[in-house]
């Protein structure tokens, strides 16, 4: 093995990581190759058996991996979240080692310079969006994936909050996602923008009560935060991975809310009656009945906000797939109008 620096940059480390003998146990298992897939926060490699993530050294508004320790806390905060509804698949947090022969390892002896998290690989065909895709989403899938989040939820102590700061937080969503889509979202309609913000600004002000019994009947709680098809394996049994990790208050929401997202979501891969499932599925075990209009709203909501995303992809600096986020960005849109509530 090549030796390094001590001062081991990022690009050693990603190099390291990216060959197949830097895993231990991958030569007996015949592993020829590691597949890589990164994102704008980490790289994961993937091996036959197992991914491990590693933190990219940045800093967002709102997340900072900038430093070593940083990178730690936020790796043994994902392992211990995550392990709430994939308990199988979030297994460890892994130190990678400088060693004093002056190579790279993963564990072992030597200076700690960075941490990995390390999870079981799931099968790729098995993710509900690919089942979507493939047509392979079975009737009682839906169910099941109901059913885990039901256990889930019924765990979860309610978070106090009160009225104000809970529908406070939502206005303020809103209006930055009003702003931002203004403010970048050149070739969207800015008219169909400020219409669709400005109807939930005013559903908020106009239906206070049906937010104020969701704080009054304990559902407000500290979700996953990201619900989305890609997160969510099927099988052999049900394993829902990257909660939002980085940011508490994100992941502190209407138990709905999160639900109303996913099938938000399932909708625009073209399987609305698998979110729609999982929704019923829920109300009725859990034995919850918010409002339609509750519902809708959440819908809504989530779809401004990722249009908001789906905007800042767009403009990123070389960007290659632009127009495709600007197709997202509307479809967005659409669905929020589709999904206001009455």
């Amino acid at each position: 093995m090549q030796k390094i620096n001590s001062q081991v940059s990022t690009p050693e480390k990603v190099q390291f990581l990216s060959q197949p003998n830097s895993y231990p146990g991958n030569s007996a298992n015949g592993c020829l190759r590691v597949e890589i897939i990164e994102t704008h926060m980490s790289w994961v490699f993937l091996t036959q058996q197992y991914a491990y993530k590693l933190k990219k050294p940045v800093r967002y508004r709102f997340l900072d991996f900038s430093t070593p320790a940083a990178r730690h806390q936020d790796c043994q905060a994902e392992l211990q979240l995550n392990q709430r509804l994939a308990p199988q698949a979030y297994l460890q947090v892994v130190p990678l080692m400088f060693t004093p022969q002056g190579t790279l390892q993963l564990g072992g002896n030597g200076r700690v310079v960075d941490w990995l998290v390390k999870m079981r690989r799931l099968p790729a065909e098995d993710m509900l969006d690919v089942a979507i895709q493939w047509g392979t989403v079975e009737g009682a899938d839906p169910d099941r994936i109901a059913q885990h989040l039901v256990n889930f939820y019924q765990t979860l102590p309610p978070v106090n909050l009160s009225s104000m700061i809970y529908l406070g937080r939502l206005k303020l969503d809103l209006q930055t996602t009003l702003q931002e889509l203004k403010l970048y979202a050149n070739g969207l309609s800015s008219q169909l923008i400020s219409d669709l913000i400005s109807y939930l600004l005013a559903f908020l002000e106009a239906r206070p009560e049906i937010f104020n019994d969701r704080l009054d009947q304990g559902k407000i709680i500290e979700g996953h935060g990201d619900l989305r098809p890609e997160h969510i394996c099927l099988r052999p049994e049900v394993a829902i991975i990257d909660c939002l990790e980085f940011d508490r208050s994100l992941r502190i929401l209407d138990c709905v809310d999160e639900l109303a997202f996913l099938s938000l979501e399932c909708d625009r891969l073209g399987a609305a009656w698998v979110g729609d499932q999982i929704l019923t599925h829920y109300c009725y075990v859990a034995q919850d009945t918010p409002p339609d209009a509750l519902i809708q709203f959440y819908k809504a909501y989530r779809a401004c906000l990722r249009a908001k995303l789906a905007v800042w992809h767009m403009k990123e600096p070389g960007h290659l797939d632009a127009a495709a986020w600007f197709q997202r960005a509307q479809t967005y849109l659409h669905m929020a109008a589709k999904n206001l509530p009455l």
